[in-house]
C-alpha cells in the first residue's frame, strides 16, 4: 500500500505544503526507511533524530532542528495521536475470501480448517480441527496445530513447532493514542509475529502482533498455557515460560531466560541470557542476566529472601 504524503497529511490533520512524496509505511525512528513515516514523542529517543533515515517525522516544532536535511518535520503537538490517525491508512484490509493452501507434500489438513488467501504450508503440517489461518500466513514443515487455533496474517511459523488448542498468533496489540478529551484512539498494529523453529506453544496463549515489524518468538522455547505476549516483545531462543506469564509491550528477553508461572515484566525492558525469573515476581527494569531474582520490583533473589526473613522477624517481635 502506498499513499502520498499529502493524502496522510490531509487525513490527520497536519500541515504541508512540500514537495509530494510516496509513502509506504510507518516506522520507529532507528528502523524506518526513506519511504516511511516515523514519530517523536520521548525525549530519551532525541539521540535517534539526527541519525534517522525517515522520509518524515511527527514532531514538535522545538525539536525539528534535530533531524537531517534529507528527513520532513510534520509539526505537530501531539505526534502520537496523529501517528495513530496515520496507522489506518496501513492496516491489513480484512476479507472473508478464502483459497485452498499452496502445500508441500504429506499435509494433513482437517475438512473444517479456514484459510485466508496466499497461504503458504511447508512439508508434513497437520492442522487440526477448527483452525483458521489468515492471509499470507507461512507455516513450516513439519509442524502440528491443535484445534481451534487462530494465526491471523501474515504470521509465519517455523518447522517442527506445536501449537495447543485455542492459541490466538497475531491478535492485535494493545495500542491506543489519547485525545485531549479523554477519547481512546487505535493504534493499527501493522506489524506481525515470527515464531521461529522448534516452539511449543500451550494451550488458550496470546501473542499479539507488532505496531511494526515483529514480535518474535526464537528457536527452542516452550511456553505453557495461558500465557500473553505483548507486541513487539522478543523472547530469546530456548527460553521456559510457565503459567500465567505476562510481558508488556517491548519486553525483549535473552537466551534460556526462565519465568515462573504468574510472573510478569513492564514494557520497554531487557531480561538478560540464562536469567531465572521466579513465580509471581514483577520486572519493573531491565536486569542482568544469569541471575535468579524474586519478589515486586524483583531483585536478587538471595537478596530478597533476606528481607523476607528480616520481614518474618519484625512480625515475630510484636
Amino acid at each position: 500500500m502506498t499513499y502520498t504524503l499529502s493524502q496522510i497529511t490531509q487525513t490527520i490533520g497536519v500541515e504541508y505544503h512540500g514537495k509530494d512524496i510516496d509513502i509506504t509505511g510507518l516506522h520507529t525512528l532507528s528502523e524506518a526507511t526513506p519511504s516511511q513515516i516515523s514519530f517523536f514523542n520521548d525525549k530519551k529517543y532525541a539521540s535517534q533524530l539526527p541519525q534517522t533515515k525517515a522520509a518524515a517525522v511527527l514532531i514538535d516544532e522545538k525539536y525539528a532542528g534535530l533531524l537531517p536535511e534529507t528527513t520532513i518535520a510534520l509539526i505537530t503537538n501531539e505526534p502520537y495521536l496523529k501517528l495513530a490517525l496515520a496507522s489506518k491508512f496501513f492496516a491489513h484490509k480484512m476479507s472473508t475470501k478464502s483459497e485452498a493452501p499452496n502445500a508441500g507434500e504429506g499435509c494433513d489438513i482437517d475438512a473444517s480448517v479456514r484459510f485466508g488467501q496466499n497461504v503458504t504450508l511447508g512439508e508434513n503440517v497437520t492442522i487440526m480441527a477448527g483452525c483458521y489461518i489468515g492471509d499470507h500466513v507461512t507455516i513450516g514443515s513439519n509442524t502440528l496445530i491443535h484445534p481451534n487455533v487462530t494465526l491471523y496474517h501474515h504470521t509465519r511459523i517455523g518447522s517442527g513447532c506445536i501449537i495447543h488448542s485455542g492459541t490466538v498468533i497475531g491478535s492485535d496489540g494493545y495500542g491506543f493514542a489519547h485525545t485531549r478529551m479523554g477519547e481512546h484512539i487505535k493504534i493499527y498494529q501493522n506489524g506481525n509475529v515470527i515464531i521461529e523453529d522448534e516452539v511449543e506453544i500451550g494451550a488458550n496463549c496470546a501473542i499479539d502482533r507488532a505496531v511494526f515489524g515483529s514480535t518474535v518468538i526464537r528457536k527452542g522455547t516452550k511456553l505453557d498455557n495461558l500465557i500473553q505476549i505483548a507486541h513487539n516483545c522478543e523472547v530469546g531462543e530456548h527460553s521456559l515460560l510457565a503459567s500465567q506469564v505476562g510481558l508488556a509491550g517491548s519486553t525483549t528477553t535473552g537466551r534460556n531466560v526462565v519465568m515462573g508461572g504468574q510472573s510478569a515484566s513492564a514494557g520497554h525492558l531487557h531480561i538478560g541470557d540464562f536469567s531465572t525469573i521466579a513465580g509471581k515476581s514483577g520486572v519493573t527494569k531491565s536486569l542482568e542476566g544469569r541471575n535468579t531474582y524474586a519478589g515486586f520490583p524483583a531483585i536478587d533473589h538471595k537478596l530478597w529472601l533476606k528481607m523476607q526473613a528480616k520481614i518474618s522477624g519484625l512480625l515475630k517481635r510484636k
